[in-house]
């Protein structure tokens, strides 16, 4: 009954339906990460940035780029998916990535917004690469397109995930999110190594030593050696 609750909600109000339900999944990932980092207090505030991030552009921009690749190819052929799969790695993932490290970072006030993107989007946009086109092939090849946004945002719940733990823990890399995952409280980026100490030097005396004084003779021996 709920499913064909939603299900008919998509049809009648696609815009609406895909883009509310993709922002609550992202946001659940950010959710995700901090329940499995096992912190102490829940950071309310990331969770509403990541969702403001996500409703406003993620959400819209699949919900619009998903229709455009369909009009530009349509069909399920494999040469159109193979079309929609290299723009949308080539140009749609880079782009969201990008929002993303930018558009939290400006939320939260930092004073160089680009400073997350710069360190980590290149490595984020390699993992994605071993994620997406896979999730993206099942999107084009099976789900209807009044749904595949809402598809995307399923998908998205697990790579939220792993954007929070990277802007907050890691680097972009996928090993450093499956140590995350082993071992939670102790994953964290190895710190640089630190410099060694160099030696102290010693002090030099402020004034010289005090030549010993010069040997004396007993006159007694003087007299003998005389002889």
């Amino acid at each position: 009954m709920r499913r064909a609750v939603l299900k008919e909600a998509a049809k009648r109000f696609p815009w609406l339906a895909n883009v509310t339900l993709y922002g609550c999944l992202f946001a659940g990932g950010d959710l995700a990460h901090q329940l499995i980092a096992q912190r102490e207090c829940m950071d309310w505030r990331r969770t509403r940035n990541v969702a403001v991030v996500a409703l406003t552009f993620h959400g819209n921009f699949n919900y619009c780029w998903l229709r455009a690749l369909e009009r530009r190819f349509p069909g399920r052929s494999a040469g159109m998916l193979m079309r929609k799969l290299l723009l949308d790695q080539s140009f749609a993932s880079p782009l969201a990535t990008s929002v993303f490290y930018t558009g939290v970072s400006f939320l939260e006030g930092k004073e160089d917004v680009f400073e997350d993107w710069r360190e980590k989007f290149f490595n984020t946009w390699k993992t994605g690469l071993m994620y997406w086109p896979f999730m993206q092939f099942l999107n084009f090849l099976l789900i209807p397109l009044h749904l595949r946004t809402v598809f995307m945002g399923g998908c998205a719940f697990l790579w939220a995930s792993f954007l929070c733990f990277s802007r907050q823990d890691g680097d972009g890399t996928a090993g450093l999110a499956l140590a995350f995952l082993l071992q939670p409280r102790t994953a964290t980026p190895p710190l640089p190594p630190t410099p060694p100490t160099p030696p102290t030097p010693t002090p030099l005396h402020p004034h010289p030593p005090t030549p010993p004084p010069p040997a004396t003779q007993h006159p007694d021996r003087a007299e003998e050696e005389e002889e």
